[in-house]
């Protein structure tokens, strides 16, 4: 259970995302900005990293510490293409997870989220160390954030148009199989997993594109496999990605902004109403 109520530990950002605990600090996607920003836990803030300038991307890091950043492709911190991702699909980049034998994952689109397309079906994208590229897994309604089990066994996946988390047993050559329903009745988008191998993501609250699926609503949700939930958490507004980390590997650390649509992104950024919120819980990160 979770032992504390929410607290506010920085705020004034435009619309944040792929919240990841490194390096003492919480590093985030800030949207609309251009930039990736490292966070203390005194609240202090830091620009680490140039980013894309719009929505829809992410970061990770390779083994060996060097940046990914998604996109219309995949970069290095320098600019330099890593794998083939335009060979493999015509999609927008989005969340994207790593290995720790530099397996990477990342998952795309193919419609004009902000603009209001009708959605298509999305894909999850494999590059291999040597840089190979394919596609391993399509038909995700919407694939967002993405997880690796501690053993490194499973690939967990947001699926938030279908209000599921989705896994898959991950094969040699980092082949997905065994495609299987996690968690469904969720609003998962950004998600984090746990010591337990349970993962917070975000509670049913608002609703996407018109009367479309359930969006993270002002909870956080802490589920297990089968979708027995076990803690909430309630926020005052949205909350579009979460992380594990501070100190202990206890914090929970909460992504959270006003929304009113994808009409209305850009001016729900210029607002500048995106928090990072943190609550202390009983169950650590994952290594």
């Amino acid at each position: 259970m979770t032992t504390s109520t929410p607290e506010l530990l920085a705020e004034g950002f435009t619309m944040l995302e792929s919240g990841r605990w490194h390096e003492g600090r919480l590093w985030v996607a800030h949207w609309a900005s251009g930039e990736i920003v490292a966070i203390g836990m005194d609240g202090t803030t830091e620009r680490v990293a140039d980013a894309p300038p719009g929505y829809g991307w992410a970061f990770d890091w390779l083994p060996d510490g060097r940046l990914l950043t998604t996109g219309p492709g995949l970069t290095l911190a320098d600019g330099t293409t890593y794998g083939h991702l335009a060979d493999v699909a015509e999609h927008g980049w989005s969340e994207i997870v790593t290995t720790a034998g530099g397996d990477v994952y990342v998952n795309g689109f193919a419609f004009d989220l902000v603009g209001g397309g009708a959605p298509n079906p999305g894909v999850i994208a494999h590059v291999a160390p040597d840089g190979a590229t394919r596609i391993v897994a399509g038909d995700l309604q919407f694939a967002n954030g993405m997880v690796i089990t501690p053993d490194g066994r499973t690939l967990l996946v947001s699926e938030s148009f279908a209000s599921r988390i989705t896994a898959f047993d991950i094969a040699a050559g980092g082949t997905l199989t065994n495609r299987r329903v996690w968690a469904d009745r969720v609003a998962p988008d950004g998600i984090c997993i746990d010591a337990e191998g349970a993962v917070w993501c975000g509670a049913p609250g608002i609703r996407m594109l018109g009367g479309g699926p359930d969006a993270p609503g002002g909870a956080l949700i802490r589920v297990r496999e089968g979708g027995k939930i076990t803690d909430r958490v309630e926020f005052d507004r949205p909350v579009f990605s979460c992380a594990l980390g501070g100190p202990a590997g206890r914090t929970l650390f909460a992504l959270a902004s006003e929304w009113s649509g994808f009409e209305n992104i850009d001016a729900n950024a210029a607002a500048r109403t995106g928090q990072v919120l943190t609550v202390e819980v009983e169950v650590p990160a994952a290594a």
